[in-house]
């Protein structure tokens, strides 16, 4: 019986939870702008991360290294996307 609870899937919603509780304390606790980013910025890459292995079992597969190689191609697309938009439109490098 005990191979059969997906133990993995509870902690990893656990730990969803956990990351969800603390971006919700950025909210009520009064925080500066910058610290409260960092905070927001950090549980959201790592809450992703916890989506993508536990819950779309990415490294489950026998061609995960594929899988990660278009993951890490389309975050460095994604940006360069968003510091090539900054870079034009923003701070005025054309």
């Amino acid at each position: 019986m005990k191979e059969l609870f997906p133990r993995k899937q509870v902690m990893g919603f656990v730990f969803s939870l956990v990351l969800t509780n603390v971006a919700l304390m950025v909210y009520f606790m009064d925080m500066s702008f910058t610290v409260g980013m960092t905070i927001l910025l950090v549980t959201a890459f790592i809450q992703a991360g916890l989506q993508l292995v536990v819950f779309m079992h990415a490294g489950e597969s026998e061609d995960r290294g594929t899988i990660y190689l278009n993951i890490y191609y389309g975050v460095i697309i994604a940006l360069l996307t968003v510091f090539g938009t900054l870079l034009a439109l923003i701070w005025g490098y054309i």
